[in-house]
């Protein structure tokens, strides 16, 4: 059975781009936004991993990654982050949370990314953030 990968973003073209990458390896379920997420989570379903980017509407990455940290049937999801922001500040506030796995600036390198989330579901660490 393929592992699932819930991608999380509000850009079409992004999630266009990350479920050609991620599927045929993976189950891709794909949702524009933490809300969406969330709910479908809600349902009872559990992703073996989450890439999230983190500024969108209704609910953004940071709320989710919160969320997913405080709550004991998701925080130990691993999680990969991609972001448009980069700067130091961002960088902090994702390292703060230890469900973060891997964090990748926009744009980003797709081999580098597949490399990363296979290593993570394999159970090796992906390389520090």
């Amino acid at each position: 059975m393929k592992k699932k990968v819930l991608i999380i973003d509000d850009s079409i073209p992004i999630r266009f781009l990350l479920e050609a990458i991620f599927s045929k390896n993976y189950h891709v379920i794909s949702a524009q936004d933490g809300l969406v997420a969330m709910s479908w989570l809600a349902k009872g379903n559990t992703p073996d991993l989450i890439i999230t980017d983190l500024q969108m509407p209704n609910i953004d990455g940071y709320e989710l990654i919160q969320f997913l940290s405080d709550s004991n049937l998701y925080r130990d999801i691993p999680v990969v982050v991609l972001s448009a922001c980069n700067d130091a500040d961002t960088t902090a506030t994702v390292n703060r949370y230890q469900n973060v796995q891997a964090f990748f600036s926009k744009p980003f390198d797709p081999v580098q990314l597949s490399a990363s989330v296979a290593d993570i579901l394999n159970g090796q660490l992906a390389a520090a953030i």
